[in-house]
Order: structure tokens, then C-alpha cells, then sequence
């Protein structure tokens, strides 16, 4: 944790005064750190020389406070990158203008047209959707679109040296196949009258350098296509995936995944609900199966990574990606939505009770004032230990003041709610009133399974800055960055 969430996190006071105002659960978040993380990225691009804007992809979370600090971030560096019709809409309410917004996701008609008439970007993922487009701009008698191509299934070499055997990256439901590049150039020339091309872009499901920037070498050699074609497209846009490291010492990873397989081999006692074992199995004695979880320790991440990708020898040529993009004078664009979101937010739940989980078990259940769909870090196979903010400081010498392993369950009527099918270790037993604070959740974690199963309420969110000693906050939705008309008021 790193500045402003661990200071947020260390005042027990402030944290606990929220949530006895607001309820359990409780989202919050820091939308300055959001501008601070966009221009570490832009950092990058400035230590390599590039042009291009870092977009925000804002499916990672439906904060009205981020995007809208986003909105008075450097336009020409920062924009925001919109998944549906929804996100489109809610991103102009922010203020963020058209030139700054990139269309992206699977699109309806609906979010077709709203992109086209106020003059987004709009990312195309198939010959289909390019024709639409088209379409509803002709009928319309709208303004030429600003698109980009999305392309998938490039080529990558598996044996050594650049005349290795080849293979296709990680199929991808999303972008049309590298070998059909050419037809969908051609369909984009005999849309000219409607749809301005103005590069290509991609987004591989992988944290593999040589893949990746494969990837980017195989874009550049269709933007000098379109060249010779007559196009003038200038983007290349490499989309997300940057990641995020949940953990600092990669120590404390490597020892809880061995573990957690010694555990499911039964030598030591169990590590998870029931022997859950997140993707491994025993058969027979022997380890099977392979970990589903997110690499909670990442030595780089983040822009660290995008560092790394861009200096990372392209496969063919050798030449680190960055170059090829100066060579070309190629700008670069990239949409991080979990990196961006990094130490951007935390959510708090109040304890409600603590209990043995059975009458032969030594197991303890701790239950929370959320389910497991207010925070789903453990959907997205993170697994991060909550923070104990006690609600009075405990006597050392307390029956319950060393240390516990305990379960998390949630507050809805299903065995299956749980918060963590791990057992999690504390620094001591948690009693009822104590706040579990589980930190870096505003990338995916806070929102995006959250739903009123059983009535239950689902977590407010507000937004916090800090003004010298002091905290201030309000609900996500009032937040505004300027100065003294609507910020946070208390």
C-alpha cells in the first residue's frame, strides 16, 4: 500500500465515523491518485519520446468521482475509454469531451449512433460492426468517424531465433484475425465517406512480453499498408493488461501457493473452505491441475511494465517496440483500467459476529455486513488479506489478542456466500463493530457483481481528499474537482 490509501487506512477515527454514517458495506476512493497513476504512465511515454494518450478504461469501476478528475487531466494525455451505451453516456455527464473518448466492447446500434454523433473514437471489433457504422452515419448525414481497426490471432515464434515455429497469440472473441487484415482494409476504403481510419489496435489476454510485442510489431507493418494504400492512419493501440501487484514481497506469494498445494495434498491442514483448491486437485497423491488465481506479486506492473513492453526486441526485426513507433512516427494509445485504478480505493465492512463454523470444527466464521458480491476480489482470483481496524484499541493481555485463522462469510442465506474461500490470518480475533478493511479495490472489485440479492443493501460509494491534517468526503456522485463548488464537503 502506498500513499494516500495507507494513510486512509491508518485512521481507524475517520474510518469508522463513515461507516457508522453511511452502513457496512462502504466503497472508497481516492480520485487524485487516479491522475497521479495517468501520468506515471504518461511518464513512460515521455522516458521513450512517444505521443498518445493513456485511456482509462472505465468498465474497472462506475465511479463518477474518477472519471470525472480524469476530466481535468492533460486532454491531450488522458482520455477515457467506454465499453456500452452507459458508460458512453455517464462518461460526457462527467465531463469529458468526445475527442477524448474511445468506443470499445461489443456495440449496439444505440451505442453506434451516440459515438458517431457526438464524435468518439470508435475502436471496431469486425467488418460488421464497420459496416453499421457506416450505415448510421450515411442515414444520419453525420460527420466522418475517427475509427480504429481491432485486430487478433497474430503470429508469434515458439522455436528460437525469428525462423521459429510459428503460432497464433491466445484466441480472443474480440478483433477480426491478423490474415484478414486486408479485407478489412478494403472495407474500410469503400467506407471513406463515412469513417476517417485512423490506426489499429489489439488486446491479448497474456502477460507475455515476446507475445505482446509481437503484437505491436505485426500493427506496424498493417498502418505501412494502409500507408501505401493512401490511408493516413498514425495510432497504434495496444488496449490494457498491465496489471497490478497486490503484494509486496514476492516471498509471501511463492510460500502461500506452495502451500496451498501441500495443503490440497493433505501433508498440512487446510488452507481453504471445504478444500477448495483454486484450480489444483489431488489425484492419487499426485498435484494436478493448474492455479487459477491472479499473480498477486508481479515484480513489474503497471507502467513498470508498459516500460518493459516497449523496450522488450520486437521478434522479426529486434528492435524494441518504441522504436519502431519513433521510426514511424506512430502514436501510441493503451487503455490500463485495473492500473490505473491501483491504491485508488478501498471497502470497508463492519463485523457483525465471530463463531466456531461448526459444533466439531475449531474453524472460526467470521460473518461480514457485505456478500461476496460487494467485493469481488476472489471473483477475479486476488487474494489480499483485509486490513483489522479495530473499533477500540484491545488490552494486550485479552483472551483473543494474538493472532487468528479465521473464514469470511457474507450476509446473505447461501452457504456459497462466502468472501473468501481462503482462510484468512489475523493479527488477532475480530470482534463485532470491528471494520475489515480490504484495500485496492477499485479496479473491477467494488462494483462489478454487486446486485440487492435479499434486499441486502449494496455498498455506497464516496469520494475522499485529503486537505492537510485532515480528511474531507462526499458521495461519489457530488464530487467535482474544482475548487470550493462541490467537492467534499466534511
Amino acid at each position: 500500500m502506498e500513499p494516500p490509501l495507507s494513510s486512509l487506512l491508518a485512521d481507524a477515527p475517520f474510518l469508522h465515523s463513515l461507516a457508522d454514517a453511511l452502513g457496512s458495506p462502504l466503497n472508497l476512493l481516492l480520485p487524485d491518485r487516479i491522475a497521479e497513476n495517468a501520468d506515471r504512465f504518461r511518464g513512460v511515454y515521455r522516458e521513450h519520446r512517444l505521443t498518445g494518450r493513456v485511456y482509462f478504461a472505465h468498465k474497472a469501476n462506475r465511479s463518477a468521482s474518477l472519471i470525472r478528475r480524469l476530466a481535468v487531466a492533460d486532454p491531450a494525455a488522458v482520455g477515457v475509454d467506454v465499453a456500452s451505451l452507459g458508460e458512453l453516456r455517464h462518461t460526457l455527464a462527467c465531463g469529458v469531451t468526445p475527442d477524448r473518448i474511445m468506443a470499445t466492447g461489443p456495440k449496439d446500434p444505440e451505442f453506434l449512433w451516440l459515438a458517431a454523433r457526438t464524435g468518439a473514437t470508435v475502436n471496431l471489433d469486425s467488418p460488421t460492426e464497420l459496416g453499421q457504422l457506416a450505415d448510421l452515419v450515411r442515414k444520419y448525414t453525420l460527420p466522418r468517424v475517427d475509427v480504429l481497426l481491432r485486430l487478433s490471432a497474430f503470429e508469434t515464434a515458439t522455436g528460437p531465433g525469428v525462423s521459429g515455429v510459428k503460432a497464433l497469440s491466445r484466441r480472443s472473441r474480440f478483433g477480426s484475425p491478423l490474415r484478414e487484415a486486408g479485407a478489412l482494409l478494403d472495407a474500410a476504403e469503400r467506407h471513406r465517406d463515412a469513417v476517417r481510419l485512423t490506426g489499429v489496435a489489439h488486446h491479448l489476454d497474456t502477460t507475455g512480453l515476446a507475445e505482446k510485442a509481437a503484437a505491436l510489431e505485426q500493427s506496424v507493418t498493417v498502418l505501412d499498408e494502409c500507408r501505401a494504400r493512401g490511408l493516413d492512419p498514425r495510432v497504434i493501440d495496444i488496449g490494457g493488461g498491465f496489471g497490478v501487484g497486490y503484494v509486496a514481497e514476492a516471498g509471501q506469494w511463492e510460500r502461500y501457493t506452495s502451500e496451498l498445494g501441500n495443503a490440497v495434498l493433505g501433508t498440512r491442514p487446510a488452507l481453504t473452505w471445504r478444500d477448495h483448491g483454486y484450480g489444483l486437485r489431488n489425484e492419487g497423491g499426485t498435484l494436478r491441475g493448474a492455479l487459477a488465481l491472479y499473480p498477486a506479486h508481479r515484480p513489474t506492473a503497471g507502467p513498470g511494465y508498459l516500460d518493459e513492453l516497449l523496450s522488450h526486441p520486437s521478434p522479426a526485426s529486434g528492435r524494441p517496440p518504441a522504436t519502431l513507433l519513433l521510426e514511424h512516427l506512430y502514436d501510441l494509445v493503451c487503455e490500463p483500467g485495473r492500473a490505473l485504478a491501483d491504491q485508488c480505493g478501498l471497502s470497508l465492512a463492519r463485523v457483525i459476529d465471530v463463531r466456531r463454523a461448526g459444533h466439531d470444527s475449531e474453524d472460526l466464521l467470521v460473518r461480514l455486513g457485505m456478500n461476496a458480491g460487494d467485493m469481488s476480489l476472489e471473483e477475479h482470483g486476488v487474494l489480499v488479506d483485509p486490513v483489522l481496524v479495530p473499533r477500540t484499541p484491545l488490552p494486550e493481555q485479552a483472551d483473543d489478542s494474538g493472532p487468528a485463522e479465521v473464514y469470511l462469510a457474507g450476509n446473505l442465506c447461501l452457504e456459497a456466500d462466502l468472501i473468501t474461500r481462503r482462510k484468512v490470518f489475523l493479527p488477532r480475533r475480530p470482534r463485532a463493530g470491528d471494520l475489515l478493511a480490504f484495500a485496492n479495490t477499485a479496479g473491477y472489485a467494488m462494483d462489478f457483481r454487486a446486485h440487492r440479492a435479499q434486499r441486502q443493501p449494496v455498498a455506497r460509494t464516496v469520494a475522499v481528499t485529503r486537505e492537510g491534517a485532515s480528511w474531507r468526503w462526499c458521495p461519489d456522485e457530488d464530487y467535482w474537482p474544482i475548487t470550493g463548488t462541490g467537492g467534499p464537503t466534511s
